[in-house]
């Protein structure tokens, strides 16, 4: 650099001398700046000190990478190879595959379910009793049960079900059922006294035995009509408050309306059920028919409400029987018996959603129809009855607060021509705690009949829920329910549950039992657990306890302040 400023001045040495003064500055600045870029390169110096300084300050901290980065899934295996044992990978036997060409499966379901009770409830003492210095009426209602169920089920159908309906589908569901009952009262397990006090019976049994098939579709987007018939579970209301079982029918089910729209027309012609399991007999009708109609529509007032319009109709003939512990049951031993007809519509209006944070479950059902004989009227009786429940709730995180109400009308005149007391066909309510609830998971029977049965709401003095006819005089029921509900742990939800009871009316039982009954029944409370281990269905435990502390209604009924309880455990299993 200085021999090239030298040479540019050497080469104008011709300039004048002022001119060669300036050139000469010039030169020199030039020269300055030269050196002093090569001396301190400034933004090497600048970039050095800072990346300094913050290798100084992160020694005070220590690197945590994000949320989302902190735990790492576990390494999959994209199509990974199942077998046939496993139910968990991709399996043919549960309809991963086809089967058969392309585009046909078949599905395999085994499960167990495993239930034992100990429990105590009024009992009536027989001629010979089993403790002969006990001159009471009601004598020791301690009980223990234990059943155990398996249930095989085939599942086979063409289709690919993402959206689009089966083209059709046959399904076959048999049931196994063995059940032992140890009780303290003689004529308590069968009306022959000879038999003891314990019994043991087994029982098979089809469930389910139906063909499907696709008939047509109503629309581009899987609105569709089809048709099943054969051996089939139906439950005909959100909650099972009027019919809910499997029977022998045949049923139109479809949607409209991008799925909006859903209806069913279905017609039952009902089987004989086993006395001690519930489940189907072989083919031994009860020369029973009911018929079912009703239309769903989503989101009706609001996203996430639907409701729903029911007609059921129920014609039970009349018919002798005696059930298999040599009880009759068909017409009932109440007042004076014999067998009748009975005729019953039912008209219902239904719904259940949300709106907003504020969950609503509804049902409401009025009965118009005729008996040709009531045995506690002593008469041809007009069906007038209504039901009415109401569901609120409210989930707050992990816990929902329920608040529910019940209403059977009951008869407040036994003995006129018309029957306004409130029954179904054959229910199975899930609603005011359901297998928690002591009053909804008894059978709490008076002299020949049941003053309410197992897996019912509704106090009807009935023979049998599943083996006797509706009978509409009976006292009806009001019910007040509070629920608590917690999600303890993804695997454990904790359930309390309250109800406080009282009978519609004492009429019909002051007629049955000839004595004063007063309104109160009692306060039913319960506790339970449903524990997953494994985060699924595969394996479902239930725990529960539950209690009736007997108000004056229950205490001039049975003689008896005695708290009855009920403690249960449920263990199912499914493949």
């Amino acid at each position: 650099m200085r021999k090239k400023i030298n040479s540019f001045a050497n080469h104008h040495t011709g300039m004048s001398t002022w001119s060669c003064f300036v050139a000469r500055a010039l030169c020199l600045c030039v020269l300055v700046l030269a050196d002093c870029g090569q001396a301190r390169p400034f933004p090497v110096m600048v970039q050095a000190d800072s990346t300094q300084k913050k290798k100084s300050k992160m020694q005070d901290f220590v690197p945590v990478p994000d949320r989302w980065r902190a735990i790492q899934p576990p390494p999959y295996a994209l199509n990974k190879q199942g077998h046939l044992y496993d139910p968990y990978n991709q399996n043919i036997l549960k309809g991963d595959f086809p089967i058969i060409g392309q585009n046909k499966f078949l599905i395999l379901t085994a499960s167990t379910d495993n239930f034992a009770q100990s429990f105590r409830v009024p009992t009536m003492t027989a001629i010979s009793t089993n403790s002969p210095q006990n001159f009471q009426f009601f004598g020791n209602g301690n009980r223990f049960l234990l059943n155990e169920r398996l249930r095989l089920s085939a599942e086979f159908y063409q289709g690919n079900t993402a959206f689009r309906p089966r083209d059709w589908e046959f399904k076959v569901t048999t049931v196994f059922d063995i059940n032992y009952l140890a009780a303290r009262e003689i004529s308590d397990v069968n009306l022959d006294e000879r038999q003891g006090t314990t019994r043991y019976d087994d029982h098979f049994a089809f469930q389910e035995l139906f063909f499907e098939k696709h008939l047509f579709d109503l629309s581009a987007n899987y609105d569709f009509i089809s048709f099943r018939g054969g051996l089939q579970k139906f439950n005909s209301d959100f909650r099972g408050f009027i019919f809910d079982d499997f029977n022998l029918g045949a049923r139109l089910l479809g949607n409209a309306g991008s799925n909006r729209f859903q209806y069913n027309l279905s017609y039952f012609y009902m089987l004989e059920k086993d006395t001690n399991s519930g489940l189907n007999t072989l083919f031994e009708d009860r020369d029973q028919q009911v018929l079912i109609a009703n239309l769903y529509k989503q989101d009706f007032l609001a996203l996430g409400y639907t409701t729903q319009l029911s007609l059921h109709y129920n014609h039970d003939k009349p018919s002798n029987y005696i059930d298999e512990n040599g009880v009759p049951v068909r017409p009932a031993v109440i007042g004076a018996s014999r067998p009748h007809d009975v005729k019953a519509f039912y008209l219902g209006w239904s719904g259940d959603g949300h709106f907003g944070r504020f969950n609503l479950s509804h049902a409401f059902y009025q009965v118009l129809g005729r008996d040709s004989f009531n045995s506690l009227a002593g008469r041809r009786i007009s069906l007038n009855a209504q039901m009415a429940a109401l569901e609120l709730s409210i989930d707050k995180d992990w816990m929902r607060f329920r608040l529910s109400g019940f209403f059977a009308s009951g008869d407040q005149r036994p003995l006129d021509r018309f029957g306004t007391g409130f029954d179904t066909i054959l229910d199975l309510p899930f609603f005011a705690g359901g297998p928690f609830s002591f009053w909804n998971s008894q059978q709490i029977r008076i002299f020949a009949v049941n003053l309410t049965s197992r897996q019912s709401l509704v106090p009807n003095l009935r023979s049998s829920k599943t083996e006797g006819q509706a009978n509409f005089v009976n006292p009806g029921l009001l019910l007040a329910n509070f629920g608590y509900d917690a999600d303890l742990t993804p695997k454990l939800r904790l359930v309390l549950n309250a109800n406080y009871l009282r009978f519609a009316t004492t009429a019909p039982l002051t007629q049955f039992v000839n004595q004063t009954i007063r309104k109160d029944i009692g306060l039913d409370y319960g506790l339970g657990f449903l524990y997953r281990p494994f985060l699924n269905n595969n394996a479902i435990f239930q725990f529960g306890i539950n209690a009736l502390t007997p108000l004056n209604g229950f205490r001039d009924l049975f003689d008896s302040s005695k708290t009855q309880y009920a403690a249960f455990t449920a263990l199912q299993f499914t493949y």
